[in-house]
């Protein structure tokens, strides 16, 4: 018989599958609570039936002890692994103090001693007021029934107003996210709510249907230093006013109420078309007016300007040729005179005779006689 070979009476019969090793696994412990070692029981020593004994206490518990031991060493190895998937961020705790962030990957941490909490950090999450949305996509379905008292608020006139709106945000810290308030959605609605309410209620009726843009920058902004103060861990990204309407009790009223705004616009838009056609033209024409007496005045002013000068000039002259002067002064008078006369008479000195003369000059009789200025 070769060396490494064991007799047929010695050899064990080895497991075959892992249903083999299970069953094994199984039976131990039931002879480990039976009290029995090595799953059978000595024998007595004169060959007959086993002798019995009594069972192991510390033998049993030891090896349940083993077997637990081991699974537990099993599931350690296998939960110190994880994977953080692409969009969120695992906060590690280590004996429930916050240890550290890990990024999206495949991650280590301590069995028993660190626990893992994952927090989605790009997933925008909503909180809907004054409806809520029964079939999300691009059909969009929303119910209105039930919610009308998130929707009413009273503005600053004493006006009775239904305004629907929508609240977005993203995760930014998630150990705030997860351990400094317990409920952040609800946070996130009431301080919604606050804000919101207060804004509109500072504003009247007319300025709230016609800035929704506006209300809703200011409680965005608002929002986030509210849930900032609150260490909720969030960031806003958008506030925006839905729906801004008056309750159906007023409608009826709210239209008519439209219809005269409308009629005033139309009558106020008709009166500066009518002041735009009118004003400018007066105002055109008053200038104008006033241009021409400007330049009216200023040629009166040149002329007798011009004429003293030549007057003064002409005094000159007289001064130092009398004779002379007076005599061109009679025969400059004469020749713008003369063409305007139709009949002219010569008159000698002593008045004895009178003598016609007669211009011939002229192509007939009935033309007027040339005038010189």
């Amino acid at each position: 018989m070769p060396m490494n070979e064991q007799p047929p009476w010695g050899r064990k019969k080895k497991p075959s599958g892992p249903e083999d090793i299970l069953a094994v696994l199984i039976q131990k412990i039931r002879d480990a609570f039976a009290g029995k070692e090595g799953g059978t029981a000595p024998r007595d020593p004169q060959g007959g039936q086993p002798a019995d004994e009594p069972p192991s206490l510390f033998a049993g518990a030891g090896k349940i002890l083993a077997i637990v031991a081991v699974a537990l060493l099993i599931q350690g190895a296998f939960s110190s692994f994880y994977t953080i998937k692409p969009g969120e961020v695992g906060v590690i705790l280590r004996f429930g103090q916050y240890s550290r962030t890990t990024q999206p990957g495949l991650q280590f941490k301590i069995p028993y001693v660190e626990e893992l909490a994952k927090v989605d950090v790009e997933t925008v999450r909503k909180e809907e007021f004054g409806f809520r949305t029964r079939t999300p996509g691009i059909g969009s379905g929303f119910d209105r029934k039930g919610y009308d008292m998130e929707a009413l608020m009273l503005t600053g006139d004493t006006n009775v107003i239904e305004v629907a709106w929508i609240v977005q945000y993203k995760v930014s810290d998630p150990v705030d996210f997860l351990f400094k308030v317990r409920d952040v959605a609800q946070a996130v609605r009431d301080s919604s709510e606050t804000v919101t309410r207060r804004i509109v209620g500072n504003m009247d009726f007319d300025y709230v249907l016609g800035n929704r843009e506006v209300l809703a920058a200011n409680a965005k902004q608002e929002l986030q230093g509210q849930v900032d103060r609150l260490q909720c861990g969030i960031s806003i990204v958008t506030l925006q006013l839905l729906d801004i309407n008056p309750p159906e009790q007023v409608k009826p009223a709210f239209n008519e109420v439209n219809e005269a705004d409308q009629d005033m616009k139309r009558l106020v838009n008709e009166a500066e078309e009518t002041y735009n056609k009118v004003i400018p033209k007066a105002r055109g024409s008053a200038k104008q007016i006033v241009e021409e007496a400007h330049g009216y005045a200023a040629e009166r002013i040149n002329r007798a300007t011009g004429e003293t000068n030549r007057f003064k000039a002409i005094v000159k002259e007289y001064q130092g040729t009398e004779e002379v002067t007076r005599q061109r002064l009679y025969l400059e008078a004469m020749e713008g005179i003369l063409p305007q006369v139709d009949h002219v008479y010569v008159i000698d000195k002593n008045q004895q005779n009178i003598l016609p003369l007669f211009d011939l000059t002229r192509k007939t009789a009935k033309e007027p006689p040339a005038v010189t200025r």
